[in-house]
């Protein structure tokens, strides 16, 4: 398919802004009025959100908030804009966490990716997300609505049925985990049957390199997305496999984990979201996992943001000599000291017995850390002051390096 989905995909940088900034007043301004939000965004004024930079001095939202909020004012502890019976589905998603569903036009975002896939009106999508409580089914079925596709809603199982249904209905597309669709094809190779999909659309799992190109050598184009089922569509591969677009209809930064500062351009950090959903606002919402900017914009033509894809969980909280270490904790070491600029904490095993090294980034060598690590951690450990930019690229605060086999 030649084109893209619609003008929001080519804006210049400043129309972008414009629009976001108009955007985020009125979706700061909506969330104010809901109970879940009544604590955290009770003195911000959304007439000044007009910006990333300004929606970057608001507070994180967490899945663990959300869980909680829920557990109090079931099902959605008042995030959501709508009555329960207002919406379309109601899902449950492990935790248990529920999510709204509506059944609008790319309520889901997932429009966009499948047209980048290259899936559109001509199209039958062999649809192996789930169906059962779960939103993955109906947010690629949405998609395949917005770009006038047909839907074969196969879900898992039942291999030769699958191949037999491809088959007699001539689907053309597939939707669902990278891995699944070979097994499919596996199948009616195993049964002598030839199928018509060319077109993949994947998400769910990793899409290794050695298995889209066994995909291409079949005469298959296999493009990615990343989303989660309480934010939809993040953002999706184009034909150029550079990066992933980030979608329009959500704002993404890229923070240290454990906080709400945003990282300096490239670096890995955890990813959060900001949805453009009037019917479930999410402000600042953190996914728990780890990606980076790319620079500059796809050879496809999109100009919106690219992030790297996943590259890992932010979520690193772990047990060191019988006690837990989280991310904020690394954090609150580093607002600590002026001079630091970053903190790795790692943990090992020397024998039976666990051992911790804290590395600081600074600029200052000859300030003594030891009590700030004891105070801030509650343990000591080694203490190894580094020069700036010493420290790897990949999003991580805490480092487990120690086997258990």
């Amino acid at each position: 398919m030649t084109g893209y989905y619609d003008t929001l995909e080519t804006r210049s940088k400043d129309e972008r802004a414009a629009d976001i900034g108009g955007a985020l007043q009125v979706q700061i301004g909506q969330a104010q009025s809901l109970p879940g939000y009544a604590k955290t965004l009770k003195d911000v004024d959304a007439s000044e959100i007009t910006s990333v930079k300004a929606l970057a001095k608001l507070p994180v939202l967490r899945k663990s908030d959300l869980t909680k909020a829920q557990a109090k004012t079931p099902p959605f502890g008042g995030f959501a804009m709508h009555a329960v019976n207002k919406y379309s589905h109601i899902f449950q998603s492990p935790g248990p966490i529920y999510e709204p569903g509506m059944i609008g036009k790319d309520w889901w975002g997932f429009g966009r990716a499948l047209y980048a896939a290259g899936i559109g009106k001509k199209d039958i999508v062999h649809n192996c997300f789930g169906y059962h409580l779960t939103p993955a089914g109906m947010m690629f079925e949405n998609g395949a609505r917005a770009v006038g596709a047909a839907v074969l809603p196969a879900g898992t199982g039942q291999t030769e049925l699958q191949v037999t249904a491809a088959r007699d209905v001539g689907t053309t597309a597939y939707a669902g985990t990278p891995d699944y669709l070979k097994v499919i094809l596996d199948k009616a190779e195993e049964m002598g049957v030839k199928l018509k999909i060319s077109k993949a659309a994947v998400g769910g799992g990793a899409l290794f390199p050695s298995l889209r190109q066994e995909y291409a050598d079949r005469g298959i184009q296999c493009l990615q997305s990343y989303a989660t089922a309480d934010l939809g569509n993040v953002a999706y591969e184009s034909e150029a496999m550079e990066g992933l677009i980030v979608d329009e209809r959500v704002i993404v930064e890229i923070v240290t984990p454990g906080t709400g500062k945003p990282v300096k351009p490239g670096e890995v950090g955890e990813v959060v979201v900001t949805t453009l959903n009037p019917d479930y606002p999410l402000i600042r919402f953190a996914t728990g996992d780890l990606s980076a900017v790319m620079p500059g914009v796809s050879p496809c033509g999109r100009t919106n943001m690219r992030i790297k894809g996943w590259m890992g969980r932010a979520d690193q909280t772990t047990k060191v000599k019988g006690m837990f270490i989280r991310p904020e904790q690394v954090a609150a070491l580093v607002a600590k000291h002026a001079e630091v600029s970053k903190a790795r904490v790692i943990a090992r095993r020397v024998g039976e017995m666990d051992t911790l090294t804290v590395q600081i980034e600074s600029t200052d060598k000859r300030t003594n850390y030891d009590e700030s690590v004891a105070s801030v951690l509650k343990m000591r450990g080694i203490v190894e002051v580094v020069a700036p930019g010493s420290l790897p690229n990949d999003g991580l605060v805490i480092e487990d390096q120690r086997k258990y086999d």
